[in-house]
């Protein structure tokens, strides 16, 4: 198969699940993750400009585990047909509601009886062979994620699912390709408890332990949430200049959704003394600032988000900002705000 893969799926167990699969045969792969509705459209772009920046001669978008409305499925359509590279399109879902998209279009897959994993590895299994351990994984994503209550591996489908549910701690608006990993990572991990006795409850038990042997960074051991921390700040800190934003001559890094914003907030600053304040962004409007003596943050919040709290800490609200999907407009956005507020304020 000698096509170049970009792989957009769900972002839950089964979404994850069918890119284990890909990953398990194809090595060219860049992975993408989506909610339904308008996220597809903007990730399905992303894919396009990442299509034309690699300069593949053949191109393969596979989406799995997202159905589409008709109208997505002819814009997404349209789109490949008008473009200059050669691009094919593959679609393997089973949610019902995708029925009208499956009798109108060749490309769009659908078989609401098993799980868009199992789907995924039927599929390319049957021209490229099986995998025992890779079966088992998904048959256990297919109990769970179709309801099986009376198969055997039922609850411990359960156990994955809530793994990959809370699996946060890596945001994917900002950190996709990290994401992923962590998703992968983790799906690897709980493998090889599939064979213990109980394995649901053997395999409960030692989530905390597998999540901390993750993060840490070297063999010195601490709780999970400073973990946790310390690995986004080495993110942070890595992409920070990308990330850079200013206030009124001061210079700060914005985030989106991180959480833990006091101690990952802290954390960061104290290691980049160039920079003089961390606000967080939210897509329910709110923001999070946090400094370290270089800026009075308080009065930031007031002005820019109606806000305040104390001069290292401070929070507010923008009504103005839009939720999104891709960082650089979420980036985009805050700083339109900003110089708003600057030049309603005459700086």
């Amino acid at each position: 198969m000698n096509y170049k893969i970009y792989h957009l799926s769900h972002t839950d167990l089964d979404g994850y699940g069918c890119q284990m699969v890909v990953k398990n045969y194809f090595e060219s792969v860049n992975y993408y993750n989506s909610n339904y509705g308008k996220e597809i459209n903007e990730r399905f772009n992303e894919i396009l400009e990442d299509i034309e920046k690699e300069d593949k001669q053949n191109n393969l978008i596979l989406i799995t585990d997202l159905n589409l409305t008709v109208e997505q499925a002819k814009e997404l359509e349209g789109k490949i047909r008008v473009h200059e590279r050669e691009i094919k399109l593959i679609l393997l879902d089973h949610h019902k509601s995708g029925q009208d998209c499956d009798e109108e279009f060749g490309w769009y897959y659908l078989d609401h009886t098993r799980s868009a994993t199992q789907i995924t590895y039927d599929f390319f299994s049957s021209f490229m062979g099986g995998n025992k351990a890779l079966a088992k994984l998904v048959k256990v994503i297919n109990a769970v994620d179709i309801w099986l209550e009376d198969d055997s591996d039922f609850e411990l489908g359960k156990v994955c699912l809530g793994l990959i549910s809370n699996a946060k701690e890596i945001n994917r608006i900002m950190f996709p390709e990290e994401n992923s990993f962590y998703m992968f990572a983790l799906l690897e991990k709980i493998q090889p408890f599939f064979t213990s006795l109980n394995p649901h409850i053997v395999l409960d038990e030692q989530i905390h332990l597998l999540k901390k042997e993750f993060f840490k960074l070297d063999e010195q051991d601490d709780t999970l949430s400073n973990l946790v921390s310390k690995y986004n700040v080495a993110l942070l800190s890595k992409n920070k200049q990308a990330m850079a934003i200013e206030y009124e001559g001061h210079k700060g890094i914005l985030t989106y959704n991180i959480g833990n914003v006091s101690i990952i907030g802290n954390d960061f600053l104290k290691e980049n003394s160039d920079f003089h304040f961390f606000m967080d962004v939210t897509s329910r409007k709110t923001i999070s600032i946090r400094a370290n003596g270089k800026v009075d943050v308080s009065k930031m919040a007031a002005k820019l988000g109606n806000g305040g709290g104390h001069p290292n800490a401070s929070g507010g609200l923008l009504n103005s900002f839009k939720d999104g999907f891709i960082y650089n407009d979420i980036k985009k956005q805050i700083n339109d705000i900003i110089l708003s507020k600057e030049l309603k304020n005459g700086k």
